[in-house]
């Protein structure tokens, strides 16, 4: 595979930060056959599946007396029948910098947008209801004749950008095209146009004996997206990962061997910032699984590999980052590796608090928070499912161990949430040392019902509202949460369905 060239993504006008530069134009003619790399890089490193998922949102607030979270029931969008076809499989949930906003992406390229009802937030007691603001096709399924690939429609992620006008912007990626999208309001309309009727159709010319002066007279709320850039033909592997800079013109696209930076105003040019690819492909050893920006420092990003480590990155001391700044890694225990270590260390997502100090890491098995200023061991582990340790050669034969959990912080970064499978989601509080399974589910769509949460046990004696580990449902998965930036809701995606809860009040 030829090297892609890339220019000047930093500014127009402005050297990129130090180093030497490695450019890459944002076409990759001279690549190798995508399908037959990919399928190789996937096979050396057992990262053969990216599930899709589906939304839930749960909203939290008041404690209980001895200082828990009680969770209640406040929405769920989607259909609730079982018969549920591919397409409306959500498979990215994300909530904009104030919250108001939450938008979900599914299999069929669709994105639908939540606003969040100005009325839940003033009533008594408050509630965390969204209502739909707007439904758009993002991607369509396209082929590739020259590498005869399919490119599928699915959404694999959807990030926003901070909000400087009425508008608002998104970025939607599938696995080979990132799009900006432009989301904005229209109550008024234009009438009394010179050349053409109210309607539309033109005016001849010759009948026109008098001008008039338009005017804007009012009209029902319309809401409207529209692509404002395409950026393409960059990544010869499937895209994983966006990430938009905090200085708010530049962001990042990750797939499974290089990273690349992109302007948002440049939709042909990109630097490719990180590239692991081997001379060699026979001696690839790992992929990149996921990436992001810091959020304070516009100089910083990490990014996960599938052998269990993260780097961080700065690109102030170089304009190529294949050296990395930090190694974060925790070593191996001798006395419990196994056939499937290398596969359940595999990181799935990773992610930077709030605050800019701790990073959060999903493996198939645990979260771990580590404190940006140790990369030895992280400084909080907390095991998600470790009841199915023993399921581990049944859960590699149904490819269930190849599914990639997402996490996400609380906006205080005080607690952590990822999924599990039942359609169970896991809740962790840093401070108190405590963690909850609850669960989405058709029995709790009732307003107001309070999550109990759950238990799993492995043994035979199953006590009162324990389920046994072999009754698990594998098939039903929450891969995908998020969590308002200022408020305990928080969403997570259950197959076709979004589930919002809230704290009880």
């Amino acid at each position: 595979m030829r090297h892609t060239e890339v220019v000047g993504l930093w500014r127009p006008t402005d050297p990129p930060p130090g180093g030497k530069t490695r450019v890459s134009r944002a076409t990759d003619q001279g690549a190798s056959h995508t399908s037959h790399a990919h399928k190789f890089v996937i096979k050396s490193t057992a990262m053969i599946r990216q599930s899709s998922l589906t939304r839930f949102i749960v909203n939290k607030k008041n404690n209980t007396g001895n200082g828990e979270i009680q969770w209640c029931f406040s929405q769920v969008k989607g259909t609730l029948e079982d018969d549920v076809t591919e397409a409306d499989l959500i498979s990215c949930v994300e909530f904009n910098h104030d919250g108001e906003l939450l938008a979900t992406g599914d299999k069929g390229g669709r994105v639908v947008i939540f606003q969040r009802d100005p009325m839940s937030k003033t009533c008594i007691p408050r509630r965390g209801d969204y209502t739909v603001y707007s439904t758009f096709q993002s991607h369509e399924p396209e082929f590739d004749y020259l590498k005869s690939l399919e490119i599928e429609e699915k959404i694999n992620k959807i990030r926003w950008l901070r909000r400087k006008n009425q508008a608002h912007f998104l970025l939607s990626t599938n696995d080979k095209t990132i799009k900006l999208w432009k989301v904005s309001e229209k109550d008024k309309k234009i009438e009394g146009y010179n050349t053409k009727e109210d309607s539309g159709i033109m005016r001849d010319p010759m009948n026109i004996t008098s001008l008039r002066v338009p005017v804007l007279k009012s009209m029902e709320l319309m809401v409207e997206a529209s692509p404002r850039r395409v950026f393409a033909n960059a990544h010869t592997y499937h895209i994983n990962s966006i990430s938009v800079n905090s200085d708010q013109e530049t962001y990042l696209s990750a797939d499974d061997l290089r990273i690349n930076l992109w302007n948002l105003e440049i939709t042909d040019q990109s630097f490719n910032i990180v590239d692991i690819k081997p001379t060699n492909m026979e001696e690839l050893t790992e992929v990149i699984t996921a990436a992001e920006f810091h959020p304070l420092e516009c100089n910083l990003f990490v990014y996960s590999s599938s052998k269990g480590t993260i780097r961080l990155c700065d690109m102030r001391s170089s304009a190529l980052c294949d050296k990395h700044a930090k190694l974060f890694e925790e070593q191996d225990d001798p006395t419990t590796r196994s056939f499937f270590s290398e596969i359940i260390s595999s990181i799935s997502d990773v992610k930077i608090s709030n605050s800019g100090r701790y990073m959060m890491s999903r493996d198939y098995m645990t979260i771990k928070v580590w404190d940006l200023h140790m990369e030895t061991k992280p400084i909080e582990t907390y095991p998600v499912h470790e009841y199915l340790r023993p399921k581990l050669c049944s859960l590699y034969e149904n490819d269930c161990i190849f599914d990639k959990f997402e996490c996400c912080w609380s906006g205080t970064d005080q607690y952590i949430m990822t999924g599990a499978y039942n359609n169970f989601f896991r809740m962790f509080d840093r401070a108190a040392k405590r963690d909850v399974t609850l669960e989405a589910s058709k029995e709790i769509a009732k307003p107001k019902t309070v999550l109990k949460p759950r238990k799993v046990c492995i043994g035979n004696k199953r006590k009162k509202d324990e389920i046994s580990v072999d009754c698990l449902d594998f098939n039903k998965k929450i891969l995908h949460t998020a969590w308002h930036p200022n408020e305990n809701i928080v969403a997570v995606a259950a197959t076709n369905n979004l589930y919002l809860f809230q704290d009880k009040l």
